[in-house]
């Protein structure tokens, strides 16, 4: 999820299931899961339980959020409206070929499926995230502030964005430098201790806050909020958002598997995180502001692969690449 909105599986499938059309870049080296989960059963359950990576469902109630980083009335009235797409991703943060994540160590507390434990987990996780991003958007010149972490509990909580219903479609939610993981939503029961699962949905959401802090987020909703959020222009804005979140997610996890210390990100982690994926997407949701379950794997798996932030350039990506 993100900022208004959440981290929704979205969807139609373009076909493009292995790549987001990408050049792999030297210098990384490419990691291909070695462990085999039964992925059709995943998929189906998915699919029979609308798994949602984190659907933000606000949006239909009073005060409730659009989908996806931010807000609607998030872009700052100084902010100057792009005048295409493709002038989103026009920016030298973007367009650095050799540009990656420098795997950093990170203590992660082993995973254990209850409020207490999962709090641990992601607390280490987000100051992992933190040291990751913060020397890599400095070498730019970008700020950085640390977002605040949030475990609501009950059955919705308030966040600058509007109320947020906490259902099994919302695992996480993103808004405003503000970061929220209800131990509700995480559906522990189904995935039980793949801790790399829980994990990358936090890295999705950590990559809302990086496209917040580096101008992108405000960039994004000066042009929906332009063209109108549930038009066809303003939902195609929102998949290429989430998709980018997706890539800088699989970024983080792709720099730090076996390179983050003993406590660190495990290439088991990273299998689990890799085929969990294919049951994310607006394929899985019926929404239209995530990008086919396709496009969602694939973005993701070109971030992990390469570990280059050229290769989350999604606001330059063909349509057929963000459907």
């Amino acid at each position: 999820m993100t900022d208004p909105g959440s981290d929704t599986p979205s969807g139609d499938d373009s076909g493009d299931t292995t790549s987001s059309g990408h050049a792999r870049r030297g210098g990384t080296r490419t990691r291909v899961p070695i462990v085999v989960f039964s992925l059709a059963g995943v998929v189906l359950l998915a699919l029979a339980t609308v798994l949602a990576v984190v659907t933000f469902t606000g949006d239909d109630e009073p005060g409730g959020a659009p989908s996806g980083g931010g807000n609607a009335g998030s872009a700052r009235a100084t902010e100057t409206v792009p005048g295409n797409i493709r002038a989103l991703g026009d920016r030298p943060v973007l367009k650095d070929p050799d540009a990656g994540l420098q795997a950093i160590t990170c203590s992660l507390p082993e995973w254990r499926s209850n409020p207490p434990a999962a709090e641990r987990f992601f607390t280490a996780a987000t100051d992992c995230l933190n040291r990751a991003w913060e020397p890599f958007l400095r070498r730019y010149d970008l700020p950085f502030r640390e977002p605040t972490l949030h475990f609501p509990d009950g059955a919705s909580f308030r966040t600058p964005c509007g109320d947020i219903r906490v259902d099994v479609t919302t695992a996480a939610y993103y808004c405003n430098d503000h970061l929220y993981v209800p131990f509700d939503g995480l559906q522990t029961d189904y995935y039980g201790r793949q801790a790399g699962i829980y994990l990358s949905v936090l890295a999705h959401e950590y990559g809302h806050h990086v496209q917040e802090v580096a101008g992108i987020m405000d960039g994004v909703w000066a042009q929906i909020n332009a063209v109108g959020q549930h038009s066809e222009q303003g939902q195609d804005l929102s998949r290429r958002r989430e998709l980018q979140a997706q890539c800088f997610s699989g970024m983080f996890m792709g720099a730090h598997t076996g390179r983050s210390g003993p406590q660190g990100v495990t290439q088991q982690m990273f299998d689990a995180a890799w085929y969990d994926q294919d049951t994310r997407g607006d394929d899985t949701s019926g929404t239209s502001d995530h990008g086919s379950n396709a496009n969602y794997a694939a973005w993701w798996r070109a971030g992990a692969e390469s570990n280059r932030i050229v290769d989350c350039n999604t606001f330059t990506a063909p349509a057929s690449k963000v459907s």
